[in-house]
């Protein structure tokens, strides 16, 4: 018994100073310093976003009451100075897109500004007068501006489930 024990600590001598180096091999790769968005809504990326021209195919296409899901990108140009529940965006340079998000579940900034990916349901509507005065009112028009809304308009519009809005 003496000598099972004896050759048991030999050997966990031996092995314990076993002075073994590794060595690792890493590689660094050359990362380029990403976008950063923050989240509103729906957890969304900023992959398989449709470009502005097609896009704008889309909605051109689009007769009132068809739908499209869809991805886009654009630029703020203005949000609802109330409480953030409406957005529009400058898609391509001509036509604004109207967004609302679904549910009234989640709200833009107040001052947001830049660009933003918004992901949901494109479609063309035609607004009523009433809708349209309202939203001249909630962004601050004059009195004479909104009493001048007097015909509905043909709207591209978007209802979006989750916003990236770049940091």
């Amino acid at each position: 018994m003496k000598r099972i024990i004896l050759l048991l600590a030999v050997s966990l001598t031996l092995f314990s100073c076993k002075n073994e180096s590794k060595i690792v091999d890493v590689s660094v790769e050359d990362t380029k310093p990403g976008i950063t968005y923050s989240t509103f809504g729906k957890e969304i990326n900023d992959t398989d976003v449709l470009t502005s021209e097609d896009m704008m195919k889309h909605y051109k296409d689009l007769k009132v009451g068809d739908t499209i899901n869809s991805k886009l990108k654009g630029k703020i140009i203005e949000v609802c100075p109330k409480k953030g529940c409406w957005m529009t965006l400058d898609v391509d340079g001509e036509k604004p897109v109207m967004v609302k998000f679904k549910d009234y579940a989640f709200f833009m900034p107040l001052k947001a500004k830049g660009d933003v990916v918004v992901n949901g349901i494109a479609f063309v509507t035609e607004t009523p007068v009433e809708e349209l005065r309202h939203y001249a009112e909630d962004a601050g028009k004059s009195a004479e501006e909104i009493a001048a809304i007097t015909v509905p308009k043909l709207e591209y519009r978007f209802e979006a489930d989750g916003v990236l809005l770049r940091e």
